[in-house]
């Protein structure tokens, strides 16, 4: 079986779901760009624990709207494919052969920042799915090395996502549509990050809070970009990132999208 890339993808707002952007066409063409895989494994900025990862063992994952004042439209989506417990147990085994604590949840399902993506890759919802929890409070560092314990994975078939957002500051939304030109400080950031990513620069990428510019500003909490560092250790040390999509919503949502391998 081929190793399969770890990617990283922006979901930006549950609008995505219905509203078309750039961002949306992409992912609704990315899935058939992939190698079909046995298993989606989906680490969301939108489930966080304490201490330590948690697996969902759900069957049947169910989807969660976790959000409020959108149209009933969404509201009304359900994406609804197999859970992959057998894969979620497999991940639990890996974390506890690198002495990494971890939780399991038996009836967790799937986020926005899971089912928005996935529904426009695989509309189909014909592939198994499972969600792996980041973890709050810890940083880049730990997520890549929570990443790098399941690097094996990707070369037993499964396909690791890290769903977030390269730039995530709501509180400088103001009603901006869609297609409203971003700010420098969005900018600066995503050409910064952009960079550090292709250049292999792991130390600063690790670093970024202190490096790369506006980033406290860009990523007020670091939840929405703790998923990159999850999909770029995954991928294994000396992995190359590749840069597969890059956009702006609504002035303040950098929709980048890259692929590790």
């Amino acid at each position: 079986m081929s190793s399969f890339p770890t990617i990283f993808v922006s979901h930006g707002s549950p609008m995505l779901a219905l509203q078309d952007s750039p961002a949306r066409r992409f992912l609704l063409g990315l899935g058939a760009e992939l190698p079909r895989p046995k298993a989606i494994l989906v680490f969301s900025a939108h489930w966080e624990t304490g201490a330590a990862p948690a697996v969902s063992l759900a069957t049947h994952p169910e989807t969660i709207h976790d959000f409020g004042g959108f149209p009933q439209a969404l509201f009304d989506i359900r994406y609804q494919p197999a859970g992959a417990p057998d894969v979620a147990e497999r991940a639990a085994e890996l974390f506890a052969a690198a002495d990494i604590p971890v939780g399991r949840h038996r009836s967790r399902g799937l986020d926005h920042g899971a089912w928005v993506p996935l529904r426009l890759m695989y509309p189909d919802a014909d592939i198994p799915v499972l969600q792996i929890s980041i973890v709050r409070g810890a940083g880049p560092a730990a997520h890549e090395v929570l990443g790098g314990a399941l690097e094996q994975l990707r070369h037993e078939g499964v396909l690791v996502i890290g769903s977030g957002s390269l730039t995530h500051n709501l509180y400088e939304f103001r009603g901006q549509a869609v297609d409203a030109p971003a700010p420098g400080w969005v900018t600066e950031f995503e050409q910064w990050m952009r960079e550090r990513l292709a250049a292999g620069d792991r130390a600063a990428l690790l670093d970024y809070r202190n490096r790369a510019p506006s980033a406290v500003q860009n990523h007020p909490s670091e939840e929405h970009l703790l998923p990159l560092f999850v999909a770029m250790g995954a991928a294994g040390a000396g992995a190359q990132a590749q840069l597969l999509h890059s956009s702006f919503e609504h002035g303040v949502l950098a929709m980048d999208a890259y692929a590790f391998n």
